[in-house]
């Protein structure tokens, strides 16, 4: 799941420059237009290699221009993670553990936060355009850089813009996430974006401090 969130968060600091774009294109460009904050309800199914379910849980995320994140998943491993411009939470609630490391501003390191602003999805991926998929326009994103969590991220898009995810491993491990009840520019608690670790969890990492 944690490494989801590097995945997650380029899709919310990234920009589509490209002429001729085609429908999967076109619908990010709209959707992300004048995006200020979006929250989605998620369901997320890792599949090995050989297409076996290995994990299938939900969740809800909060996004907001330009480099804030909630994602949170319930189910039997529940877990909260939180980037506020400066620093990532990641909160294991089983374990009760968090982490603390510092948000990088790199798309590759930080791919849903794509959303709000595309302007360096060119320079940091290969895209490609891959058709009609269960009434959804594919966008194919291959990382520009030598090494990458994942071989490639696919993006299904359709008029009302993002519902689905995958990325895929070197190892074949697919990542599929499903987004639904995608509410656009409404009103978001700032406290969703700060995090204070509870009483009694173990606190791993350091904090980032600005400049």
């Amino acid at each position: 799941m944690k490494k989801l969130f590097s995945l997650l968060i380029a899709l919310y600091c990234s920009s589509i420059l490209a002429e001729g774009a085609g429908p999967a294109r076109t619908m990010l460009e709209q959707f992300s237009t004048g995006l200020t904050n979006l929250q989605l309800e998620f369901t997320q199914t890792v599949r090995s290699q050989d297409g076996r379910i290995q994990d299938q849980t939900h969740g809800n995320a909060w996004l907001q221009k330009p480099d804030k994140l909630r994602w949170v998943y319930g189910g039997e491993f529940p877990e909260i993670i939180v980037a506020d411009g400066q620093n990532v939470w990641i909160h294991d609630v089983t374990l009760e553990q968090v982490t603390i490391k510092p948000q990088s501003h790199s798309v590759a390191d930080t791919p849903l936060l794509i959303l709000t602003d595309l302007s360096q999805l060119d320079q940091q991926f290969l895209v490609k355009e891959l058709g009609e998929f269960e009434n959804m326009s594919l966008l194919e994103l291959s990382s520009r850089e030598g090494e990458s969590e994942f071989e490639r991220i696919l993006m299904g898009l359709d008029t009302g813009g993002i519902r689905m995810m995958v990325m895929e491993d070197a190892f074949g491990q697919r990542t599929e996430i499903r987004f639904s009840n995608i509410i656009r520019n409404g009103q978001i608690e700032q406290q969703q974006f700060s995090f204070i670790p509870p009483e009694g969890v173990d606190v791993v990492g350091q904090l980032t401090t600005p400049d």
